[in-house]
């Protein structure tokens, strides 16, 4: 994945600090930015950047392509003219570390269609060559805008000309619904410049953007609608399975993520043309990319549709090699991370190994006491990417907090940190992280700032309180990082 020792942070987009109620692709972004290259970062990791559906979850979105409005910077459109700044003075949430989406959506919408009306860009060249060289931009427009005329529901609940995509009917759809629907492309263009923007100004600082690639879509999504022939569909275009996985530490019932199952035939079939697809337009957006639930290529589960919980699925072969032999000739070698974390087992590290792609090892997962270790940094080979945590997990601080007794024991031992202090010993695993041999090491913000589980991003198996904190303004101290950058230099990083 690189060509030295580097370092990086895990930031979401939505934990941003900033005016309007989540993080954006503005100056905080940019200052963001500005801080990891100060602090000797070359990497800035974030979470999928798609418009997320019922939930909030950036793993559940109604488009693989499309960015999430929410991230649009709003006083971008100010200067330029479309938007008045007392329109942007509204309530964006009365707490500026969480986000509060039910507002952001309320908000962001009116917005944004407000800039539409006062602009004159559908006949900009630069607008029509983005839509020509995103054709999935159209099924994405179509989709959100027939979704909106019936009411947010789920597309297996249009009337069957539309669920079906007869021509005849989409036609008329879109005919009726022209303006609607080069809204949400404008919507689209506005955000892919700015994202290409603060892209290209990561890059002109040294700092590389590191995305994440879910493994699964929605049903509920552009994406299965467009190509019902790629999924374990009926004839009712309903799933036969969903995707899920199966009791583990986190839940004792599994957890039914609802996603449906691809059709692997048909994508070996055509050559894996779709993920091909894909992949190429993510790597039009980030300079790495994580493939999420890599595991689930070797052999995924998949649970019955209409099942209550997970705990009577069963596991089944994945494409395994053949799907990344195919991404190689079609797409060269990309610059991929596997995420090998959960269930795995010796085929699962035999085809990551067989790749040559590095996978996962946070420390979190390193010190339990009832089983052998995978994830203590003496075992690691350079090619892997060292965390403290990642989005699923507590913070360092929260997880020191609730770590069981004999485990903390371990943890103090490995790490010479005999004393009972948060700070240090958060500190001292972050030491431990940036020195292993590991050829990247990303610590979350969250974990440099030595915060609780107030701050913890994501709870697997819980619908609670997700994908809400955020970065308040000056939190991230000069002070803080002058000392990550001292780190970085002893540990021969960046």
């Amino acid at each position: 994945m690189t060509d030295n020792r580097v370092a990086g942070m895990l930031l979401p987009i939505f934990s941003l600090p900033g005016k309007y109620g989540i993080g954006r692709m503005d100056e905080q972004a940019m200052r963001f930015v500005d801080q990891l290259a100060e602090s000797r970062q070359s990497i800035w990791q974030i979470l999928p950047l798609g418009p997320t559906g019922f939930g909030d979850s950036p793993y559940s979105s109604f488009s693989t392509h499309a960015g999430n409005p929410y991230f649009i910077d709003l006083d971008r459109l100010v200067s330029a003219g479309l938007i008045d700044q007392s329109e942007l003075d509204i309530d964006w949430g009365s707490d500026n570390g969480r986000v509060d989406y039910g507002l952001v959506h309320a908000n962001n919408g009116r917005i944004l269609r407000k800039a539409f009306e006062r602009s004159d860009d559908l006949a900009d060249p630069s607008f029509l060559e983005f839509c020509e060289l995103n054709p999935w931009l159209g099924d994405y427009a179509d989709y959100v805008v027939i979704k909106d005329a019936h009411g947010q529901q789920s597309w297996d609940h249009w009337p069957q000309p539309l669920r079906r995509r007869d021509p005849r009917a989409l036609a008329e759809f879109r005919a009726e619904h022209e303006r609607e629907i080069a809204f949400e492309k404008w919507v689209q263009w506005v955000f892919f410049t700015q994202w290409n923007e603060l892209h290209d100004y990561a890059n002109s600082r040294g700092v590389k953007i590191f995305g994440d690639l879910p493994i699964y879509v929605s049903y509920d999504s552009a994406d299965t609608w467009a190509n019902p022939e790629l999924f374990n569909l009926d004839d009712d275009l309903l799933p036969i399975t969903v995707a899920g996985c199966p009791p583990d530490s986190f839940s004792a019932t599994g957890q039914l993520w609802g996603n449906p199952i691809y059709d692997w035939a048909e994508h070996e079939r055509t050559k894996f043309a779709w993920w091909v697809q894909r992949l190429s337009y993510q790597m039009r957006r980030v300079d790495i990319l994580r493939i999420d639930h890599f595991r689930g290529l070797e052999s995924y589960y998949e649970v019955p549709a209409g099942s209550e919980d997970a705990r009577f699925g069963e596991w089944r072969k994945g494409p395994g090699m053949k799907f990344f032999a195919a991404v190689r000739t079609q797409l060269g070698d990309l610059p991929l991370v596997l995420e090998d974390l959960g269930y795995l087992t010796d085929e699962v590290e035999q085809l990551r190994e067989q790749t040559g792609y590095p996978g996962m090892k946070p420390l979190q997962f390193a010190f339990d006491t009832r089983e052998a270790a995978d994830y203590l940094p003496h075992s690691f080979t350079k090619n892997c990417v060292c965390y403290t945590g990642t989005h699923d997990n507590d913070t360092l601080a929260g997880w020191l907090d609730g770590i069981r007794p004999k485990d903390f024991e371990m943890a103090k031992v490995y790490v010479n940190e005999l004393g009972n202090d948060v700070e240090r010993f958060c500190w001292s695993l972050i030491t431990c992280a940036m020195t292993s041999v590991a050829d990247t090491t990303i610590i979350p913000v969250a974990d440099y700032l030595c915060l609780g589980s107030q701050a913890r991003i994501n709870t697997p198996a819980s619908s609670e309180n997700n994908w809400q904190w955020r970065l308040k303004d000056g939190e991230l101290t000069d002070e803080v990082l002058a000392r990550i950058a001292t780190l970085v230099g002893v540990a021969e990083r960046g």
